[in-house]
């Protein structure tokens, strides 16, 4: 074994005794198990929309461009580098995407927005790695440049070409989408019986198979792509030491700098390819103000994650999942929603009772219990909790999951060459 390969090994962190590690059965049962409860909401509330396969192929839509900001986010903090500077990053993709796509076609576009999120990266980790500027103020300069230098930009590139206009990009061409010829019928005829768990099934399945975008598949796949490289490979080793404990990972050899900014930048690139993705993909045009601060909320989802791709996934699809609800049937999706989060703090406080957790569990009865009455005393919502309600549940499961996370032991901290001499 290399002495590098050694001291990415020595720095990585150790994993806790007391804590198992999840393995295939338990997971598939686990998310069985979710799905069973939602179906079990929407035959109560009538909200057949819960699992519809337009519901879920939406929430997949919405959560693509979340999951890539996120995963770049992972790569920039597993390597020490806190990278607030996602959401400019984004900004960058979608700009550079719709610049490109619409004059060359769509993956040139994608290239270009890679590219333009890259060079934010890039940005970033000159300010934080080699001047050892503050990476929050390092991320916000990078969220105010990239959202001035795309307006600057528009007003004499889209402003003078023909359907664009000084905050909009002429239409883009749209990349190929995938529908598995009678798969997805025959879901869409099981789903639409709203039989219990058999329907649900069926719409998830067939929200997979229909009208599948061929750059969602390069997007889902760089998920397990990002897990190998970075824990199964001794590239990822060494980067992941640098943001446990890059003094030790100097001094046996792992050049710190070179690292950080190789994870920057992909993480930039990561973000930027986010920002295609919307312009492109989820609404071929761009718009200014088109991220709406996915970035942001990517970054919440890599934190839910607790720093790894499997988690930070399943935190953007919530969060894909939620949006996608007030996008369809709106206010009665939502209401019924309401249920679903009284059950589940039900099950909360249960767990936190067995955890001898007994004032988490009281809290946990409490909210439990107040979702009731407001689901029982109500018909629908506010509107404007229909628009906040992402947002509300992000938060809500960020404070639930808090106790759990582990952050990258260096993660935010200054450090400069030679350190480890």
């Amino acid at each position: 074994m290399s002495t590098s390969t050694v001291s990415a090994t020595a720095a990585a962190p150790k994993k806790s005794a007391g804590r198992k590690k999840l393995t295939l059965p338990w997971i598939m049962l686990i998310i069985a198990g979710a799905l069973a409860l939602v179906s079990v909401v929407r035959l109560i509330s009538g909200a057949n929309d819960l699992t519809s396969v337009g519901q879920v192929s939406g929430a997949l839509s919405l959560a693509v461009p979340i999951g890539l900001a996120g995963l770049g986010g992972l790569w920039a903090e597993r390597a020490g580098v806190v990278n607030i500077g996602l959401e400019g990053m984004m900004i960058l993709g979608t700009w550079f995407g719709a610049w490109a796509g619409y004059q060359w076609g769509p993956w040139t576009g994608v290239i270009a927005g890679i590219a333009g999120g890259a060079i934010g990266g890039l940005l970033h980790a000159i300010m934080t790695v080699t001047f050892n500027v503050n990476h929050i103020v390092s991320g916000v300069a990078v969220n105010i440049l990239a959202l001035g230098f795309t307006q600057y930009l528009s007003n004499f590139t889209f402003d003078k070409a023909p359907g664009g206009s000084s905050k909009q990009s002429p239409q883009v061409e749209p990349i190929y989408k995938i529908t598995v010829p009678g798969l997805s019928d025959w879901m869409s005829d099981l789903q639409a019986k709203h039989w219990f768990f058999v329907s649900d099934l069926a719409g998830v399945i067939g929200g997979l198979v229909t009208e599948l975008s061929l750059l969602t598949i390069v997007a889902l796949l760089l998920v397990p792509g990002t897990w190998w490289v970075l824990w199964r490979t001794s590239f990822g080793l060494r980067l992941r030491s640098c943001g446990e404990n890059p003094t030790a990972a100097e001094s046996l050899g792992v050049n710190v700098y070179k690292y950080k900014y190789i994870a920057v930048i992909v993480s930039g690139a990561l973000a930027g390819l986010g920002g295609a993705f919307l312009s492109i993909v989820a609404s071929p045009i761009y718009q200014e103000g088109q991220t709406g601060g996915r970035g942001y909320i990517g970054l919440a989802a890599m934190i839910f994650g607790n720093w790894m791709p499997g988690g930070m996934a399943l935190g953007a699809g919530m969060f894909g999942y939620i949006d996608g609800l007030k996008l369809r049937g709106g206010a009665t999706n939502v209401h019924a929603m309401l249920l679903l989060l009284a059950i589940v703090l039900v099950i909360v406080f249960v767990w936190q009772l067995y955890k001898r957790k007994h004032f988490q569990g009281a809290i946990a009865l409490a909210c439990s219990a107040g979702l009731f009455v407001w689901y029982s005393l109500t018909d629908s919502v506010p509107s404007q909790f229909v628009d906040a309600a992402p947002y509300v549940t992000t938060l809500l499961v960020l404070a639930l999951s808090s106790q759990r996370l582990r952050m990258p032991k260096a993660d935010g901290m200054p450090y400069r060459k030679g350190e480890g001499k």
